[in-house]
């Protein structure tokens, strides 16, 4: 007998699972922490030397770094409590779904890092650094490097995840491949506005770098969801 859950109990089981998320963040954040130096060296690769322009702000980008490298460790820990925190709504055929999804969902988030870091990052700061001339010198702080790449690799982690959400739609039926074809052009223009939104910065050509690998996800969601529906349709 499935148990229902009160709007408090929905509520309060979500207070949980942040609560749990943030735990985990901090203790990874400060086990990133002995390993700043040896990050930011990595990362600083497509740029080179950074600077920082206030006293505080070199030992404060390392409690930032250390904050978005303890996301990027307990990544797991958080999927997982995501579909604790959802399981309780839904069927058992969907819990099955879902709980074989998970896995995937972790390997295309850091799929969809590494792809904006070696792929993205260098193509995109050379581009943008190139408007510099002789009497404008690049010079970038630390501080908001740290800003841009973190939320940079996150926002590309994220929207990896679009393949994984198309094939569990499609498991469950809402969407079909059909839908997904039609509504192309609708995709297209979502696409482009949360480019915009999750990309840090003003500029355009980030937004392009975020949104031309996401219409091909997007294109590459289509062909799963026709084997999906294949299948089942074969089943039947």
């Amino acid at each position: 007998m499935e148990q229902k859950f009160t709007l408090v109990q929905h509520l309060e089981e979500l207070r949980k699972r942040i609560i749990i998320c943030l735990i985990v963040v901090f203790v990874c954040g400060i086990f990133c922490f002995f390993y700043t130096d040896k990050i930011l060296a990595i990362l600083s690769n497509p740029v080179g030397k950074l600077v920082f322009l206030k006293p505080t702000e070199a030992f404060l980008a390392k409690i930032k770094l250390s904050f978005y490298g303890g996301i990027f460790i307990s990544m797991p820990v958080i999927i997982y409590q995501a579909w604790k925190f959802l399981n309780p709504g839904l069927i058992e055929i969907e819990r099955r779904y879902f709980f074989w999804i998970m896995p995937f969902s972790y390997l295309l988030f850091l799929s969809g890092v590494l792809f904006a870091f070696f792929a993205v990052l260098p193509v995109g700061m050379k581009f943008l650094l190139g408007y510099g001339t002789e009497n404008v010198t690049p010079m970038i702080s630390v501080s908001s490097y740290i800003s841009f790449v973190g939320i940079f690799l996150i926002a590309f982690g994220i929207v990896f995840q679009l393949p994984v959400v198309v094939l569990f739609l499609t498991k469950l039926g809402v969407v079909t491949p059909k839908w997904l074809s039609v509504n192309r052009k609708y995709a297209v223009l979502v696409i482009f506005i949360l480019a915009g939104i999750l990309t840090p910065g003003p500029d355009i050509f980030s937004q392009f770098l975020m949104a031309i690998p996401t219409l091909l996800l997007y294109e590459i969601s289509i062909l799963l969801s026709k084997l999906v529906s294949s299948s089942k349709k074969n089943k039947v």
